[in-house]
């Protein structure tokens, strides 16, 4: 069962958008090309700093904990003050490192500086050496809040600071994981997320994660692919994440299935370290290669894109360090012809965070990712209530974040100190 008639459609959008190539049609022609202006791209400024005339110096960064919810304040010494909710989940662990490694070093700093202040505390302390998530998280957690003060102090939203605004309304996918059940169980669960936001796309999970070709549980994999397109209809656009589940020869193998059933996008075939091994596999497959969630290197990631192994690039906003460096990325994939689909961390207030930086890129996805709204954090919204409508959501437009959080809950967080 081929759905060409979904592709060619699909296709026939994108020209009629004017964009430069399509995402199945480039792919052959660029993969040998090198584009050097990717290199002026990545060192593009991403913040206007004229619409911040005078010094915002930071006088105090701290972070706040209520439980498990982890908070971000920032103030200058003239009085404005921004806020950001940190990757919750992540930062139980890592904010040892936040506090001693990369709080210390924004004392003092001008935040109308934070595109260098990040490239300076990547080298401070060595910092360098602990990239990854464990470094970029509390990274980006200052950079939220820093984001968030730039745009209260010039009356603009977040993604009025780092761009142009060009969508007010995301479409989102909704995201599944259930390995570990049948291929019958998982569907009915899927049915539920979907039902739950109206979503008109939605991902699912093939093979075991990083498993070297084992599937959780065997056989799923297979009977899960046309089990899905046969639930949802020739209509849905539909996802497949196999979290670096295979070897190239699999991957290949299970991507011309995803192939047959006209699956949108394989995100991860093979460990997301193996990067001549991702481009093996984009080379052997028709089905757009979507990747980047666990990338830390902006480097790597112009690779990734020159050379044609991922034709979705998905920075986590989160993971990568924050929207700035994100920008760069969305910029050089958009030189490309190439379609930005951020992966979304799952904790906190990522979706909010995910909607400000989607409305500024110049080739978003046609859907983006939902795992469903944080609702520990007692938030107000003027501009949007943040609720998927038929599987769209109104991006916030009030200034800096656009959200404001219950001054009572604040009340209850305290200052974490080591």
């Amino acid at each position: 069962m081929t759905l060409t008639r979904r592709k060619f459609f699909r296709n026939s959008v994108l020209l009629s958008l004017g964009a430069t190539f399509s995402q199945y049609g480039c792919r052959k022609r660029n993969s040998e090309e090198t584009f050097h202006d990717l290199d002026d791209i990545m060192n593009t400024e991403v913040i206007d700093k004229k619409l911040y005339p005078n010094q915002l110096i930071i006088e105090s960064v701290e972070l706040l904990r209520y439980q498990n919810n982890f908070l971000c304040r920032v103030r200058t010494m003239d009085g404005a003050e921004g806020i950001s909710v940190s990757n919750n989940m992540q930062m139980v662990s890592l904010y040892p490192i936040f506090i001693n490694r990369i709080q210390p070093f924004f004392i003092g700093k001008d935040a109308r500086d934070i595109e260098s202040l990040i490239e300076e505390v990547y080298v401070f302390q060595s910092n360098y050496k602990l990239q990854s998530l464990a470094l970029w998280i509390p990274v980006a957690t200052i950079e939220f809040a820093i984001l968030d003060l730039l745009g209260r102090s010039a009356g603009k939203s977040i993604g009025e600071v780092i761009g142009k605004i060009n969508q007010t309304e995301i479409s989102v996918y909704r995201a599944n994981n259930f390995r570990g059940r049948s291929a019958e169980e998982s569907i009915e669960l899927i049915q539920k997320n979907v039902e739950q936001s109206n979503a008109r796309a939605l991902k699912f999970k093939i093979g075991g994660r990083m498993s070297g070709n084992k599937d959780n549980p065997p056989g799923r994999t297979e009977a899960l692919i046309p089990l899905v397109r046969k639930t949802f209809g020739e209509d849905m656009t539909i996802y497949a994440d196999s979290n670096g589940s295979y070897t190239v020869d699999e991957a290949v193998r299970i991507g011309k299935i995803l192939e047959e059933y006209a699956i949108d996008f394989y995100e991860e075939p093979v460990p997301f370290d193996w990067y001549q091994e991702t481009r093996e596999v984009a080379n052997s497959l028709t089905i757009p290669i979507a990747g980047g969630e666990q990338e830390g290197s902006l480097r790597q990631f112009k690779w990734l894109i020159e050379k044609d192994a991922l034709q979705v690039v998905q920075p986590d906003i989160f993971y990568f360090g924050g929207m700035i460096r994100s920008t760069r990325v969305a910029r050089m994939a958009a030189r490309l012809g190439k379609e930005c689909t951020p992966h979304i961390s799952g904790s906190g207030l990522g979706y909010l965070y995910m909607l400000h930086f989607v409305s500024t890129l110049k080739i978003p996805g046609p859907f983006h990712e939902f795992k469903g709204f944080n609702t520990e954090i007692p938030i107000d919204c003027t501009t949007s209530d943040l609720s998927s409508a038929n599987g769209v959501v109104k991006v916030p437009s009030g200034p800096g974040s656009g959200i404001n959080i219950d001054p009572d809950f604040i009340a209850k967080l305290k200052v974490v100190l080591l």
